[in-house]
C-alpha cells in the first residue's frame, strides 16, 4: 500500500555511489539522487559543488518498512561510507560530500542515534564516528543524467568507485576476513571444494535437488539469505533451481571461461562463496533465467525455524 511507504534520506558522499546498495532490493521502491540540508533553493550540480549552498549530495529512499526495516537501512548506509572523515568521502572533499542522516520522524531519529551508538561501540573504528544525524528538511532531485548514473554509466561507475578508493574501504571495514583454515574445519570437504575452490557437486546426488520444504537457503559459510523456495522448480538438471534470489544485491555474477565454456558464475556478496552459475533457459514466465545452485554451498531453514534463527524480516516472503 502506498500509504504505507516511508522516506529515509542519507548522505554518503558522491551519490553515483550510493544508488546502487539500496536500489530494487525487496521493499525499496524508489532511490533518488539528489541535494539536502542547504539554503539555496534549486540549486544545480555545479552549485552545490562550490560548498556554497549549504546542501549535501544525498539520495531518498522509499521504502515499505514491513519488508525493508529502516534498521536495516541503516546497517546498509553504514557499510558505504568512512563515517570518521569530517572533510568528505574518499577523493571527493569538501562540505557537499560530509556525511549525515536526514530523520524524517522521532523514530528514525531514535533509531539513527542508536545504531551510531552500536557502531561507536564495535570498536570497527579508532577515530570519533563524525556522521550528522538532523532532521529531514526539503530534498532537491538532481538532475537527470545524475539518477541511476551506476546503470547509465556502469563502467565508468566501476572505475569510479574503484578509484576514488570507497570500493577497497568497504571491502577492507566490511567485508568478513575468513580464515580458511578454521574454515576448513568447520564445513565438509564437498562444502570447502565448492564454495572456496569452485567445485561442482554430482547432479541428482546432493541435498536439495529434488527439496520441496518451504524455507531460505543461506550461504553455507556467512548465513546470508540467497534463495527462497517460493522461487525454486525443477529444472530436470539434477541441481536446485531457482528463478531469482531473495535479493539481487546479496548475489554477484562474473564470466566464468573454466572448462571451455563462457558462463555466468555466481559468488554470495559477502563471504565471496562460489554458488553455481546463472544461466538464460529458465521459465520464461518468470524472467527467463535459471540460477542452478551447488546444495553443498547452501543450508537451508525452514519457514517454522527463521524467525529463531535471526531471518523474521523475511518471513514476509510466506505471508
Amino acid at each position: 500500500m502506498a500509504n504505507d511507504l516511508e522516506k529515509a534520506t542519507f548522505a554518503g558522499g558522491c551519490f553515483w555511489c550510493m544508488v546502487e546498495p539500496f536500489d530494487a532490493r525487496p521493499g525499496i521502491k524508489q532511490v533518488l539522487s539528489g541535494y539536502t540540508g542547504g539554503t539555496t533553493k534549486n540549486p544545480t550540480y555545479e552549485e552545490v559543488c562550490t560548498n556554497t549552498t549549504g546542501h549535501v549530495e544525498a539520495v531518498q529512499i522509499t521504502f515499505d518498512p514491513t519488508i525493508f526495516s529502516y534498521d536495516r537501512l541503516l546497517d546498509v548506509f553504514w557499510q558505504q561510507i568512512d563515517p570518521t572523515d569530517p572533510g568528505g568521502q574518499f577523493h571527493d572533499r569538501g562540505d557537499s560530500y560530509q556525511t549525515a542522516i536526514f530523520y524524517h520522524n522521532e523514530k528514525q531519529k531514535v533509531a539513527a542515534e542508536a545504531s551510531k551508538e552500536k557502531l561507536k561501540n564495535s570498536g570497527k573504528f579508532n577515530k570519533p564516528l563524525v556522521t550528522k544525524i538532523l532532521p529531514a528538511s526539503t530534498f532537491y532531485p538532481a538532475e537527470e543524467k545524475h539518477q541511476d548514473y551506476y546503470k547509465k554509466q556502469s563502467f565508468h561507475y566501476n572505475l569510479y568507485k574503484k578509484g576514488s578508493g570507497r570500493l577497497d574501504f568497504i571491502e577492507k571495514h566490511w567485508k568478513p576476513s575468513i580464515d580458511q583454515q578454521e574454515l576448513k574445519s568447520k564445513l565438509t570437504p564437498i562444502q570447502y571444494h565448492v564454495t572456496q575452490e569452485n567445485g561442482t557437486e554430482r547432479p541428482f546426488q546432493n541435498e536439495y535437488w529434488n527439496h520441496e520444504e518451504e524455507g531460505i537457503y543461506v550461504d553455507i559459510v556467512s548465513g546470508e539469505p540467497l534463495f527462497s523456495s517460493k522461487d525454486k522448480y525443477d529444472a530436470g538438471c539434477g541441481w536446485p533451481s531457482f528463478t531469482k534470489p531473495i535479493d539481487h544485491y546479496q548475489i554477484k555474477e562474473k564470466t566464468d571461461t573454466s572448462h571451455g565454456m563462457i558462463r555466468s558464475e555466481v559468488r554470495s556478496n559477502e563471504a565471496n562463496s562460489h554458488l553455481g552459475h546463472v544461466f538464460e533457459d529458465g521459465p520464461k514466465d518468470k524472467g527467463g533465467l535459471r540460477y542452478c545452485m551447488n546444495s553443498a554451498a547452501m543450508r537451508f531453514i525452514p519457514k517454522d525455524k527463521m524467525r529463531e534463527e535471526g531471518y523474521d524480516y523475511l518471513t514476509y516472503l510466506f505471508h
